[in-house]
């Protein structure tokens, strides 16, 4: 009996049509409602950020307090803009699988295309060290010596601590007597 109140009292509810209400008389929390705004006002001299624009123009002093800063006549064009007309990329990711891909050659002894990916390696990130010292290692396998000390150096000048800073001191070392006997050879 109890069971059939209480259903009847439930079915009640549902069909009743003030039964969605609260107790406020206003609608219900699960209905869509509008989200709710800023009381802030433009009268009041506040605005959104939307509505404020940037001046990006220089000081008016600029000149006069940078007067070498200006691009030089010879090398102006009458269209540039004066911003920077270049782009050098920069994808570590991309330069950390050129390395990899590098390697994978280097290990196959195919120097060229190692010497190729560990190039686009250092096209990508300009300064890695690594990439440097594995061209180093490809140019020295490919007997141009020259290069190899100079990619050795330039690893020593990122990284004059690195894990192969000993390897690349003792590469150096082993390139200069052949630097000479190399262009004593040329000359005969």
């Amino acid at each position: 009996m109890r069971r059939l109140v209480f259903l009847l009292t439930a079915s009640l509810c549902l069909v009743v049509p003030g039964a969605g209400q609260n107790q406020d008389g206003g609608k219900d929390a699960n209905q869509n409602q509008p989200p709710p705004r800023s009381e802030r006002s433009k009268e009041a001299g506040e605005s959104s950020s939307r509505d404020t624009l940037i001046d990006l123009s220089p000081p008016r002093t600029d000149a006069k307090d940078h007067p070498n800063s200006t691009l030089p006549r010879d090398d102006a064009d009458d269209n540039a803009s004066g911003d920077v007309q270049e782009f050098h990329p920069f994808d570590p990711h991309r330069a950390l699988k050129d390395i990899e891909v590098g390697n994978f050659y280097f290990k196959k002894k195919n120097y060229g295309a190692a010497l190729d990916r560990f190039r686009e390696a250092l096209l990508y990130k300009p300064n890695d060290a690594f990439a440097n010292f594995r061209m180093a290692q490809a140019f020295e396998k490919l007997a141009r010596l020259d290069e190899a000390a100079e990619h050795y150096q330039e690893y020593l000048k990122i990284l004059p601590n690195g894990p192969q800073a000993e390897d690349a001191k003792k590469a150096i070392e082993k390139l200069k007597p052949s630097a000479p006997s190399r262009k004593d050879q040329a000359k005969q």
